[in-house]
């Protein structure tokens, strides 16, 4: 990932309400939401929201899709992924015992799924 992109994503995410859209909508994966109903469960106007929402889709955190009269915004998790690692890449100078505390932070929220023989 270049520098360039990870600036855009992480400065779109450096205001509060971004970042709880940004959150919002991982939460709403894969179903996403459509802009009218994050504003109101972010209580912010409408025409407010929209510009957020703009500025995190030209960071390339979000994209959208229109059904019919809506607007289906979703987070792009391989945007959010590709951030992660390239802050991680390389992390502590490739001392994984500087590393490890932070990687094991990461790991607990998000445990793989075991296929289930039902």
């Amino acid at each position: 990932m270049e520098t360039e992109r990870v600036i855009l994503s992480l400065a779109a995410l450096a205001q509060g309400t971004r970042l709880d859209v940004f959150r919002l909508l991982v939460a709403a994966e894969p179903d996403g939401l459509p802009a009218g109903e994050i504003a109101r469960r972010l209580e912010v106007p409408h025409n407010t929201m929209s510009s957020h929402l703009g500025i995190l889709s030209r960071a390339g955190l979000v994209h959208s899709e229109r059904f019919s009269r809506s607007i289906i915004y979703r987070a792009d998790l391989d945007a959010l992924r590709a951030t992660v690692a390239f802050l991680l890449k390389d992390c502590c100078g490739g001392r994984p015992e500087i590393c490890a505390p932070l990687m094991a932070e990461l790991s607990p929220c998000c445990p793989p799924k075991v296929a289930s023989d039902a």
